[in-house]
């Protein structure tokens, strides 16, 4: 099972459990995080949902990029995005508890995350740069809505990796915590989150994420257009040779 699924009262707990390649989405993955969150939406008793990464290792590396043509051609590609969530919103609050590795396509699942809870080992970067891979989940639309323009810029050309503090001083991730310590502190805000009253919780949700609609919906219909348009750039495609080769160049560091 690529994917668990746990409630804990009103919390629901999506976890990538592909620990063994540090959660990269394969096409079942994608389909099966996609259900789920979908689930999550209509589901009247689950109130907070919580995304993670099996292991202490990583959250999610992004997509797997040993089958990457089969991310473009499951059931869920043009309803919510190729490794499964970008074009999908519950209505409710979600947030993202990453440990370790968060890269790439991790990286916009976190930002599709209302919030995000990072331990002190989490790592983070557009490592994608590395292969010619572009960001076609979200990442061009939401990273700017977070960081700024010139961080998600300074990342995603870059490719620079960074840690937890830089994270948090660029406005990524929202807390620190212990090694660890992610999960259980996403956990514990998701139930204070989901004692609320709901119904002026999810209004004020909705309104603010408003503020960047339709121009969000807009933007990542174009991401996905411009970015699946480079899939077949013979630089990619040679990246993808490299990258199943073993070939892993070391990206700059953030100082």
């Amino acid at each position: 099972m690529t994917v668990s699924i746990e409630r804990r009262g009103g919390v629901t707990v999506i976890t990538l459990n592909r620990p063994e390649v540090r959660n990269c989405i394969d096409a079942p993955t994608a389909v099966a995080l996609a259900e789920g969150v979908t689930a999550f939406a209509a589901d009247a008793a689950a109130r907070v949902l919580v995304v993670t990464g099996a292991g202490p290792t990583a959250f999610c590396t992004g997509a797997d990029l040993s089958s990457a043509s089969q991310l473009l051609d499951h059931a869920w590609t043009d309803r919510a995005g190729p490794i499964g969530f970008a074009r999908l919103d519950p209505g409710k609050p979600t947030i993202a508890a990453v440990n370790g590795c968060c890269f790439a396509g991790g990286m916009e699942l976190a930002a599709w995350c209302d919030f995000r809870i990072a331990s002190q080992n989490a790592e983070f970067g557009a490592l994608n740069r590395r292969w010619g891979v572009p960001f076609i989940d979200g990442g061009t639309q939401r990273f700017p809505r977070i960081v700024g323009q010139a961080n998600a810029l300074y990342l995603i050309e870059t490719g620079v990796r960074f840690d937890a503090a830089q994270a948090l001083r660029m406005g990524f991730v929202q807390e620190v915590v212990a090694d660890g310590a992610a999960l259980e502190r996403a956990v514990e805000l998701a139930a204070r989150i989901a004692d609320y009253p709901q119904a002026s919780l999810r209004a004020d949700r909705a309104a603010t994420i408003a503020a960047f609609h339709p121009v969000l919906d807009e933007g990542i219909a174009q991401e996905a257009v411009a970015g699946r348009a480079t899939l077949l750039d013979p630089e990619m495609l040679a990246g993808l040779e490299r990258f199943v080769s073993g070939d892993r160049p070391e990206p700059p560091r953030a100082r």
